[in-house]
């Protein structure tokens, strides 16, 4: 998939667990999990909001486009 989510990488950036900001979002632990693999076809721009606002970053840190090869 040419879009990578890169969660995991400003979580570490901020020194913070998946399940802290899965509880900060309202999300299950389960749905981050599917965010953060690359597995979701999709994300609600609410739930976008809410991991910028806990994560203290933009859309653009956490989205990357790489084109297929």
């Amino acid at each position: 998939m040419p879009v990578i989510i890169n969660v995991d990488v400003m979580l570490a950036r901020r020194k913070m667990s998946s399940g802290e900001l899965a509880q900060k979002i309202g999300i299950s632990a389960a749905n981050l999990s599917i965010l953060k693999t690359g597995k979701a076809k999709a994300i609600r721009f609410s739930t976008l909001e809410a991991i910028c606002r806990a994560l203290d970053c933009q859309p653009g840190d956490l989205l990357e486009y790489r084109p297929a090869p």
